[in-house]
């Protein structure tokens, strides 16, 4: 059973996580570089730039020292993707110990085309190793909204024990052992979420963006079977599920990315009025080249890397996507 959990990221994801297993373990230590942040929860029970509402419990603690981790059986990745490597290479050198069980929670891909756990593997591959996603914006799990979430690992035990782990009486979790597809759905979504705020911020209505959300299942499907991943999960709560909160929700970072496009914004700006990272952004580069090296069509997500990496107005690129030549809906 586990009593005691560390997280890395202290930002609104990894704090809600840390909410949400506070009401089962002993302790929950976030780790993260922001001296200011750390000694914010740690002497006021509150992380305000993140979870402005919220009162930590006090079995909540925070530090900035890596090897603090060590001390953990239980450690959950929740960095920026691009901080993924850095920060596995650290656990490497602190000596962590093989039998801590390791949770990727960030949803992205690297430009070099590996997923999250395949990064982490790689530096730390004796370490049990499990994914964990779904449509579970930060600001509701931390106010313990009802939602589902799946953990993803190849070693059925170790999920199983992590389901125990993170179930609640709001949060209930399944399992499975297609990692690939978990992440891959968890991943993509970011890029269609960037699609239907574009669509809302044009003004394009609710039967456009819905057709987008639709088109935009067909090609994560597409392309995710390709990359691993099986049909299955697409239409289970790391892929449709995550879509939709992502493609509907104002919480979404990028589905307010993608208004703020819609609306005439340029994206330096966007991205620095966010204030936090919009994972959709990079992630769009990523896949976009994973899709062209797979040889898959995908024209929504080209059309995304268009806007962001090539200047190309939205209005344009979403009136090229609906005057394509016409094809069979499953093609």
């Amino acid at each position: 059973m586990i009593t005691r959990a560390a997280i890395l990221g202290t930002g609104s994801w990894g704090t809600a996580l840390a909410c949400l297993l506070a009401s089962k373990l002993d302790e929950v230590c976030l780790i993260g570089r922001n001296q200011k942040t750390v000694d914010e929860i740690n002497n006021h029970h509150t992380n305000a730039h993140y979870t402005p509402d919220e009162t930590l419990s006090t079995n909540i603690i925070a530090s900035s020292d890596m090897a603090k981790a060590a001390e953990y059986p239980l450690v959950l990745f929740v960095v920026p993707t691009s901080a993924t490597e850095a920060t596995a290479r650290q656990l490497t050198e602190i000596g962590l110990p093989k039998e801590t069980i390791l949770v990727s929670c960030a949803k992205g891909i690297a430009s070099s085309g590996e997923r999250m756990s395949e990064i982490i593997h790689a530096q730390l591959p004796d370490n049990p190793l499990a994914v964990l996603s779904g449509p579970n914006h930060a600001e509701e799990v931390s106010r313990t909204l009802a939602t589902c979430a799946v953990i993803g690992s190849t070693d059925q035990a170790i999920a199983e024990k992590l389901q125990e782990t993170f179930t609640t009486h709001f949060f209930r979790c399944y399992t499975s052992d297609d990692v690939a597809g978990i992440e891959l759905g968890g991943a993509m979504k970011n890029v269609f979420g960037i699609a239907a705020g574009i669509a809302d911020g044009i003004g394009l209505g609710d039967n456009a963006i819905a057709a987008l959300v639709t088109r935009g299942l067909a090609e994560m499907t597409r392309l995710g079977t390709v990359l691993g991943g099986r049909m299955e999960t697409f239409i289970g709560l790391s892929g449709i599920g995550d879509l939709m909160a992502t493609c509907y929700s104002p919480h979404s970072r990028n589905n307010r990315v993608g208004k703020a496009l819609g609306k005439g914004g340029q994206l330096d700006d966007i991205i620095a009025n966010l204030g936090m990272v919009a994972e959709g952004v990079p992630n769009t580069k990523s896949i976009h080249d994973a899709g062209s090296k797979a040889n898959v069509r995908t024209p929504l997500i080209d059309a995304i890397y268009e806007i962001l990496y090539e200047n190309k107005p939205a209005a344009d690129a979403l009136e090229e996507l609906l005057t394509r030549d016409t094809r069979p809906e499953t093609d």
